[in-house]
């Protein structure tokens, strides 16, 4: 007999109804988790490019670069949570707003659109570049003649870099910033809009659900951003002591990539501080005003909070995802080794944020008497237990990193620090 979906990693105890499982499980955790990082590395990148702020220009091109290489990882968890993920691609292809999850294949495309058309312009001087260096080479190569061919492609035909075009590219970079930053927003708000419009449960139902999602967004997208960033930096050092050769643009001296990216991460974490104090306030004001209103199912949310969850919510969640890092981040004299590890945590908050919403609203039943309890499945006996357990979430996690890699080898991300 084929056991129902959720059957093998739930538990219950008290008054159950019988078909009640955790149905929603680790993948659609990762779900909103991944659509937060998509917005917030974009959200850091208009930061430079809408705001003008030119502290960040060195981590803007490549928070749009990181923001675009996690796009394709953003449905990835619903994909591996379907039954029939085949007929996943209905929702891009047919999108309307009649549903929240329907409305993804409208905000997802055009999110998409605007993130492409902005790298485009931000880098079209580069592929032109790249065409007419290659041309210029008396003997091409097999890799040189695929070179000319995918960056010929990726010119569309427009080769005119005179200052009147490069202008016209940063006028177009900056109206596709702006009006990606409400799309961003939205994409990750609606994850929210889901979980806060689903009036059985009364753990999710709040209308500041979707507000909570988008600042915490914002806080996993900077953090992130700031941690892959630092990491490829140190990698950068590591290849110019082991080389001691200069690239084709004229590789920086290990000083320069530690000046540079000691100021850069500084500059960050400002702003990473500034939209942790709203994201902790919002989630605080939720508690306080649940306590407050003390509606009839007060008494089982409540035993869920301070009680069942108290670890994962104060402990894990607040108290090392959000009062430690936020600590790290405020002592004066910060460095980069501390700047990784409240990054890491701060991510790791961020996490049990949005698996306390989703796990922690599935383990009271709706008999407001009885409890389920969710066991992450470690080693997958089955193609379910891998989809829905941790080998399937780290699948998700790693894969936009792969992504980023091979984008970057056609937006290369600091390019324009390198040329001379």
């Amino acid at each position: 007999m084929i056991p129902v979906h959720g059957e093998l990693w739930t538990t219950k105890e008290l008054f159950v109804l019988p078909n009640e499982y955790i149905y929603w499980a680790v993948q659609i955790v990762m779900y909103p988790f991944m659509t937060g990082v998509v917005a917030g590395a974009f959200v850091l990148s208009s930061l430079y490019h809408v705001f003008g702020i030119k502290q960040l220009k060195e981590i803007a091109r490549f928070a749009l670069v990181f923001s675009f290489a996690l796009l394709p990882a953003a449905p990835l968890p619903l994909l591996l949570h379907l039954q029939q993920p085949f007929r996943g691609i209905n929702v891009l292809m047919t999108p309307h707003f009649t549903s929240a999850i329907a409305a993804f294949g409208v905000v997802y495309l055009g999110y998409s659109c605007i993130v492409a058309s902005e790298l485009w312009f931000v880098y079209r001087k580069h592929f032109v570049d790249e065409v007419t260096a290659i041309r210029r080479k008396p003997e091409r190569s097999g890799a040189d003649r695929l070179r000319l061919l995918v960056f010929s492609v990726l010119t569309l035909g427009a080769y005119d870099t005179s200052p009147a075009a490069i202008e016209a590219d940063h006028r177009a970079v900056k109206l596709l910033a702006g009006a990606g930053i409400p799309v961003a927003c939205f994409l990750h708000g609606y994850a929210g809009f889901i979980f806060g419009s689903v009036k059985a449960n009364a753990l999710w139902m709040t209308p500041l659900m979707p507000v909570i999602f988008i600042m915490s967004a914002i806080v996993s997208g900077i953090a992130l951003c700031i941690l892959s960033y630092v990491v490829i930096m140190e990698l950068r050092k590591l290849h110019v002591r082991h080389k001691r050769q200069a690239s084709r643009y004229g590789a920086p001296t290990p000083e320069e990539i530690k000046g540079v990216e000691t100021n850069v991460v500084k500059m960050t974490t400002k702003y990473l501080v500034i939209f942790m104090v709203l994201a902790i306030t919002l989630e605080l004001l939720d508690i306080i005003f649940r306590g407050y209103t003390a509606v009839k199912s007060w008494d089982i949310i409540r035993e869920v909070i301070y009680g069942r969850d108290f670890t994962n919510i104060f402990v894990l969640q607040y108290a090392i995802g959000n009062l430690l890092p936020f600590t790290l981040l405020l002592i004066p004299g910060l460095t980069i080794r501390r700047t990784v590890i409240a990054t890491m945590l701060v991510l790791f908050g961020v996490f049990m944020m949005r698996w306390n919403v989703v796990i922690g609203g599935q383990s009271f039943s709706l008999t407001l008497s009885g409890f389920m309890e969710y066991h992450l499945p470690i080693i997958p006996d089955s193609l379910e237990t891998f989809k829905e357990g941790l080998f399937g979430a780290l699948t998700v996690a790693v894969a936009p990193f792969f992504i980023f890699y091979v984008l970057n080898k056609f937006f290369p991300v600091f390019y324009e620090e390198e040329a001379k």
